[in-house]
């Protein structure tokens, strides 16, 4: 029954949203060098690696490495950038990655290919088991400001508690929070 949902709601979403995920890709090129999508190396279920699309909101020369590590994250944003990650525009395109079955619309969020730590406080806790989501149980928790012992212990929660009905609360509560754009972070 989840898969069936994502899959509809994706179809949905894409379809309506077609024209402004369009006009985003143009802005994004208009505003800056390189393409309109980032492709990043994600881990998936099993940890198995897929490849994620998300609008660009960083120049192309910025570090593969989470946005909290980097020094000085601000100077790396294209000039729409910090616009596209409040509004969480710059993940439309994770769509795709619903339709194809490398992610989910509510499950942890995925890692990057290079955050062992994170990875590993995941595999120990079973969390790798689940398909991962363009929002979660982490996300409307605390989203970027997390420590990873805290958002491995919310996905872990979110592993004991999956249902439809929670999924249902998590996509209601990730809807409002980023409508109020909170626990953003560039």
């Amino acid at each position: 029954m989840k898969r069936t949902f994502d899959v509809t709601i994706a179809v949905i979403a894409g379809l309506l949203l077609l024209l402004p995920i369009g006009l985003i890709a143009l802005w994004v090129r208009a505003t800056s060098r390189g393409p309109a999508l980032y492709w990043s190396d994600r881990v998936g279920k099993d940890n198995r690696l897929f490849r994620m699309p998300k609008f660009r909101s960083m120049r192309l020369d910025t570090p593969a490495v989470a946005t909290h590590l980097l020094s000085d994250p601000d100077k790396y944003l294209t000039p729409i950038g910090s616009f596209l990650r409040k509004s969480s525009l710059d993940e439309l395109p994770q769509l795709w990655s619903i339709l194809r079955g490398d992610m989910s619309l509510v499950g942890p969020r995925p890692a990057l290919f290079n955050q062992t730590d994170l990875i590993e406080a995941r595999t120990l806790a079973g969390v790798h088991r689940l398909v991962p989501g363009l929002t979660g149980w982490a996300q409307i928790n605390g989203r970027d400001e997390l420590p990873i012992p805290q958002k491995v212990q919310l996905d872990a929660e979110y592993l004991e508690r999956q249902s439809f009905r929670f999924d249902l609360k998590i996509l209601f509560l990730t809807a409002w929070r980023v409508l109020r754009s909170d626990g953003v972070t560039h």
